[in-house]
């Protein structure tokens, strides 16, 4: 009895390992894009700078707001259906081109 748990624990462990891993690739792949996004990289550049650090089925979504680029990446987790997770992460960054103004 105590061998079944103990692999449903080293499971339940290696898929929160992967998670992990998923979620700071979200990240990576947000702040790629962002900085991509506020050096006035062409919009195909920035998202496939984003999406190549992104994990595999990664959805990533870029807008301006402001002097702000913001991007977001979601992507689904790996793993049994059931503890399925939407991880996601958004970088923000100042558009070059708004900086360094006219001085007063």
């Amino acid at each position: 009895m105590v061998i079944p748990v103990l692999v449903a624990f080293a499971l339940a462990l290696l898929w929160a390992l992967l998670a992990a891993a998923d979620q700071i690739r979200c990240v990576d792949a947000a702040r790629a894009g962002a900085r991509a996004a506020a050096r006035s990289e062409p919009e195909t550049a920035v998202l496939d700078a984003a999406r190549e650090a992104a994990p595999q089925g990664a959805r990533v979504e870029m807008v301006r707001a402001g002097d702000l680029w913001r991007v977001r990446v979601e992507a689904p987790t790996r793993g049994p259906g059931v503890p399925a997770l939407t991880l996601s992460a958004e970088a923000a960054a100042l558009a070059e081109d708004t900086v360094g103004g006219a001085a007063p």
